[in-house]
């Protein structure tokens, strides 16, 4: 038996598995359509319902309808411009394929993952943020040491001075007053950065509570949908904390203390009793003006540099369908993608391999027919053209004996057998 009858008996018999194979490809599409139609859909579950089956039920047909045509039609065409032009078919096909159900499919199969990842990618912004604004926060906690210090020295200087070593005179006079003055600004500067360094940690902790019941909603085996509305909520609460943190910071308290220490010291007149006590406080309080010009200009430019820190802008949780979240985070789920494709365009590798088989086919040529599947009108005029076919070719190579000519007798035939003689090259076969 020839390669050609075998590859054409293996095509009937192949014919109704691949009507088939290309039936249950284009319902498994409309299913995984219908799932990603379904979350894109508003209105009440009914509508839902029925709109979602409708246009699944469309995308089934179509691509059932136009891979048949495709293998039906496909393999015949062999000319280069119809060939040409059922590949640039198939090729519009499947993109329209690929643009109405793929996608669709890719949400159905990652859609809930892709969400995931999003709530996750969310929960680390968030998290970046409120270290960010907690660091910006906390940040003054570094002058609180030298604000102590500072506190400390005064008080020190108001002591030694209550014994007489600036002035040379003991007793609580002019300088021990301003230096004691000094040292309960800036005691009352530190306890108001311990104040807010104590508020920022209780923030800070009831974000990361937050953040915790965030990432639990991320882990969690139930509905996505239910999932993301809480996530929303607790997003919205981290928002809010971070916002505090970045309203907590002391800094700006401490620019503004540490420019009225010196924008709003007035020097107090010396209270000696004599002239040469009054000399030596007028000059103790210099001193001490120039010590606190030195504080104040240390913790203004610390306070500076604090406030150069760029503000946090919150990051705001924007809530995704399924279908949207698949096309955002399509890098991060090809394998899916490929599924979704390839349950769509499956039958394209059907449809090339027909073209091959054809094509063997119609190299090799047709089976030659026999008589056991011939009818008998086939047979009949299969016989009688080669009764014809014989008596030509007899005609041909033994043409009939001419008679002799005689001068002296003239026959002439008649008109009417002239008339009915045919030559012989211009005979017909019989039909």
């Amino acid at each position: 038996m020839s390669t050609s009858l075998l590859l054409t008996k293996g095509v009937e018999r192949l014919e109704v598995t691949l009507k088939i194979t290309t039936a249950i490809l284009a319902l498994a599409a409309g299913v995984y359509t219908y799932l990603g139609v379904r979350e894109l859909l508003n209105g009440s579950a009914t509508t839902v319902f029925f709109a979602a089956v409708i246009y699944s039920v469309a995308v089934s047909v179509g691509i059932y309808a136009f891979w048949v045509f495709l293998m039906q039609f496909m393999p015949h065409v062999v000319n280069r411009t119809g060939r040409n032009l059922m590949f640039g078919c198939m090729l519009l096909g499947s993109l329209m394929i690929v643009a109405m159900s793929s996608w669709l499919n890719a949400s159905a199969l990652a859609g809930a993952a892709a969400i995931q990842q999003h709530l996750a990618i969310t929960v680390q912004n968030y998290t970046r943020d409120l270290d960010t604004a907690n660091s910006n926060a906390i940040a003054a906690q570094s002058l609180l040491p030298d604000i102590q210090m500072a506190s400390t020295r005064f008080s020190k200087l108001a002591e030694a001075e209550r014994a007489g070593s600036l002035t040379g005179t003991s007793g609580s006079g002019t300088v021990v007053q301003l230096l004691t003055q000094m040292s309960s600004q800036l005691d009352s500067l530190a306890q108001e950065v311990q104040a807010s360094g104590k508020r920022a940690t209780a923030l800070f902790e009831e974000g990361g509570k937050h953040l915790t019941k965030m990432r639990e909603l991320i882990s969690d085996r139930g509905p996505i949908a239910a999932r993301s509305d809480a996530f929303a909520t607790e997003s919205l609460a981290v928002s809010g904390i971070v916002a505090n943190l970045q309203q907590t910071s002391v800094a700006p308290s401490v620019k503004r203390a540490a420019t009225s220490l010196m924008s709003g010291f007035i020097a107090p007149a010396a209270g000696g009793r004599t002239s040469d006590l009054a000399e030596r406080q007028t000059a103790v309080v210099g001193k001490v003006e120039g010590a606190i010009a030195a504080q104040s200009a240390s913790l203004a430019d610390a306070a500076d540099k604090i406030l150069a820190t760029p503000k946090v802008e919150p990051a705001r949780f924007q809530s995704m369908s399924p279908a949207e979240a698949v096309l955002r985070y399509a890098g991060d789920f090809i394998p899916s993608w490929a599924g979704a494709i390839s349950i769509d365009l499956m039958p394209a590798v059907l449809v090339l391999i027909l073209c091959v088989v054809h094509a063997a086919i119609r190299r090799e040529g047709l089976p030659e027919p026999s008589a056991a599947n011939m009818t008998a009108g086939e047979l009949m005029s299969a016989l009688r053209m080669a009764r014809d076919v014989e008596a030509a070719r007899q005609a041909a190579t033994h043409p009939p004996a001419q008679p002799a000519h005689d001068p002296a007798v003239e026959t002439k035939p008649a008109a009417s057998d002239e008339e009915n003689v045919t030559p012989l090259s211009s005979a017909r076969p019989h039909k």
